[in-house]
């Protein structure tokens, strides 16, 4: 039987047919995936409705950069929750894993005054190593990810309480705290902007490089699915979503650069996403995922080391995990007994609102970056318009309920129409 490997490599990446069979370009059609866009176009109503509600506060430099930096280990978090989710599984623990790593990263630095650098070491193979304990009941023995992960959560909030008891540990080095609160230096200095005064030359740079990678994968995108015959956008369509993109990321990195440059948890970030949108649509193993959670039994008979992959993802996750307890306990500057609280359910929400499918098979890298931005704004919104805690929890159930419910309705369109 042929294997993965060389099925995929004979088919384009986003799943579409065999050149023989696809479909012809669409010329100048404009071909609109309501599955794959909808989230997108929610994530702009949603700033719009913001902005119009705080008078335009929502997208203040310095608002734009307490959303990134608040909100960058749920983020964090959301990388490595939507390829578990891809797979068919699901992670309730990472919210206790986020916790233990915090107080272990705590005791070596803070209590055993080892070297910053080493510390985090340690912390991330920690972090691994809780995502290979997971990972071997979940591959090897064969216990569903919920049971595994359930117990995880409750396991690993009592070694966090075990290490800390009911005070936290702290001060971190101000690496550490660089790390989650700093800022890139302004080596270039600041450049005139008109009427919205002085930018960091980096951080306009960064910005432009961006929007050049973002044009040119989505160019090289274009030109595979062309190759094969599948349809595509018209020139100008094409040109008009990427100057809306464009304009997105440069509004952004433009309010960022005014404020006090580059965060260096975004710049983390970054590197996160790029690497990780790189293993999902072009590495094997990647594409291994899709396979497992599209379908398990032909990943199996296709020859997919099924086990070896699932095992590798806890392993994965944990790792996040461990980033995001140092980035938060960081932030806090100390590590704490209830850290993690419910994280794991905003990297769930954030993993399906960004288009994940229940079943698995399905979902982005960038979409679960895009769910939690949308929760980050809805919180930070909700907030600046002294909306109380009960009324920002109703609105993000609504909106979870409401992806999950396009997504199943999406599937039902599609198999009626394909029927």
């Amino acid at each position: 039987m042929k294997s993965v490997e060389k099925a995929t490599a004979d088919t384009p990446p986003a799943g579409g047919a065999p050149p023989h069979l696809a479909a012809k370009p669409s010329g100048g059609r404009l071909s609109f995936n309501l599955r794959q866009s909808g989230i997108y176009i929610a994530f702009a109503l949603i700033i719009v409705l913001f902005s119009i509600l705080t008078d335009g506060e929502l997208l203040s430099p310095q608002n734009i950069s307490n959303i990134m930096v608040q909100n960058s280990y749920i983020l964090v978090l959301a990388i490595g929750m939507i390829l578990i989710i891809i797979a068919g599984h699901i992670d309730l623990s990472v919210g206790s894993v986020v916790a233990l790593s915090g107080a272990i990263s705590a005791v070596l630095m803070v209590e055993m005054d080892i070297a910053w650098p080493l510390a985090l070491l340690i912390t991330l193979i920690a972090g691994a190593l809780i995502g290979a304990w997971q990972g071997y009941w979940v591959a090897y023995f064969g216990i569903p990810a919920f049971i595994v992960t359930l117990a995880g959560m409750l396991v690993f909030r009592a070694l966090t309480l075990t290490v800390l008891g009911n005070q936290g540990i702290g001060p971190f080095p101000d690496e550490v705290r660089t790390l989650s609160n700093g800022f890139v230096e302004g080596y270039l200095g600041n450049i005139g902007l008109g009427p919205l005064g002085g930018a960091d030359l980096i951080t306009l740079l960064v910005g432009l490089a961006a929007v050049a990678a973002i044009i040119g994968s989505q160019w090289r995108a274009r030109q595979g699915r062309i190759g094969y015959r599948q349809s595509v956008d018209s020139l100008p369509v094409f040109a008009l979503k990427m100057a809306a993109a464009s304009a997105v990321v440069l509004v952004v990195i433009v309010q960022l650069a005014r404020f006090k440059n580059l965060p260096w948890v975004l710049v983390l970030l970054a590197f996160l996403v790029v690497g990780y949108t790189l293993v999902t649509n072009r590495a094997v193993f990647g594409r291994h995922i899709y396979a497992i959670g599209g379908n398990l039994h032909a990943a199996r008979l296709s020859g997919i080391n099924v086990k070896s992959v699932t095992f590798w993802l806890f392993v994965n996750m944990g790792v996040l995990s461990a980033i995001a307890g140092i980035i938060f306990a960081g932030r806090l500057n100390q590590a704490g007994p209830t850290a993690g609280n419910s994280f794991e359910l905003d990297a769930i929400a954030a993993a399906f609102i960004g288009g994940a499918a229940v079943q698995g098979g399905v979902g982005k890298v960038v979409g679960a970056i895009t769910g939690g931005l949308i929760m980050a704004v809805i919180n930070n919104g909700m907030s600046l318009i002294g909306a109380p805690s009960e009324r920002v929890m109703l609105f993000k159930g609504l909106v979870l309920l409401a992806a999950v419910a396009l997504d199943v309705w999406a599937k039902r369109r599609a198999g009626a129409s394909a029927g």
